[in-house]
């Protein structure tokens, strides 16, 4: 028996593009024609479910392990409505008993100090996350780093907020969905100065290679706010392709340059928005993306009719 994942290209022809037929269990080439595998494996459930109620009353596992949640996810939940299987009211003893199992499972879940630590991180840090409206893929990495910088003992001595927020602005610079200092200073408890102190820090001790923030990075979520079209995010990212190339960009603030760039293809694409409006989005001043936009237009040989 094979499985999906295991085909790879056909034996025949060599190529990539397959296609899988569930209900007959095979892999056919789409190019040749050839049946590449044949009873294939279904690893999915035997039950099909319509909506999203159907499949958690049919699904007969629980939630996935996670690190954002201090013990991944796996303790036990014990509900706080007092009912039985079947939806009655519960006996007054049991509900005494059902108490007091609630009690001690909240004091189990967190026993010790280091527990207490990673739950208050990992609750900042959910609620740092969903305020920026970052996915959840991110919100794990930062987690990662975080459980790792606790393993290594880097929080002894720095707060805990201080390092939640660095942990995030590593992981958002991991992901490529960069977010300011100013932007993180903004949900945490602390200021700019200790979560950049606090980057540092981890970024040394726990060998994180970042390299430094593309400015392609950012217009995506410039030109959105913006409610630019994608004609001109891929003009703005033509332009920035064009700078990196000539070595334009080096030494500047990747979101000046961004915020520059996408200013001329609002121009060029006929979308113009004022270098004000660029800028808020941006979070740099004005004169910044004068400047940038200017030397852009210049070293390009970009034409302008403003």
């Amino acid at each position: 028996m094979a499985s999906a994942e295991d085909v790879k290209k056909c034996p025949i022809c060599g190529s990539e593009k397959l296609i899988y037929d569930p209900e007959r269990g095979e892999i056919v080439c789409a190019k040749c024609g050839y049946v590449v595998a044949q009873n294939i494996v279904d690893s999915g459930p035997e039950w099909r479910a319509f909506d999203a109620d159907q499949r958690a009353r049919r699904g007969r596992v629980g939630a996935p392990v996670t690190f954002t949640i201090h013990d991944k996810g796996l303790s036990t939940m014990i509900d706080w409505r007092n009912k039985d299987i079947h939806g009655h009211d519960i006996s007054a003893t049991t509900r005494a008993q059902m108490y007091r199992l609630r009690k001690w499972q909240r004091r189990i879940r967190v026993s010790d100090a280091a527990e207490r630590n990673l739950a208050f991180a990992l609750s900042e840090l959910d609620r740092m996350a969903a305020q920026l409206s970052l996915p959840r893929n991110l919100k794990e990495m930062a987690a990662v780093l975080y459980r790792k910088a606790v393993m290594e003992h880097l929080i002894r001595g720095r707060s805990i907020e201080g390092v939640t927020a660095a942990c995030l602005y590593a992981a958002c610079r991991m992901a490529k969905i960069p977010r300011t200092l100013d932007e993180i200073e903004e949900v945490a408890r602390v200021d700019k100065k200790e979560i950049g102190r606090s980057y540092r820090f981890i970024a040394r001790e726990l060998n994180l290679r970042l390299p430094p923030t593309n400015p392609i990075d950012y217009v995506g979520r410039f030109a959105d706010q913006l409610g630019l079209s994608e004609r001109t995010k891929r003009k703005a990212i033509e332009i920035l392709k064009e700078a990196i190339k000539k070595g334009l960009t080096s030494g500047s603030g990747p979101m000046g340059v961004a915020a520059a760039a996408l200013y001329i293809a609002s121009v060029l694409e006929g979308e113009k928005r004022t270098q004000r409006e660029v800028a808020e989005v941006a979070h740099v001043t004005e004169v910044t993306v004068r400047n940038r936009y200017k030397e852009l237009v210049d070293k390009l040989g970009i034409k302008l009719n403003i």
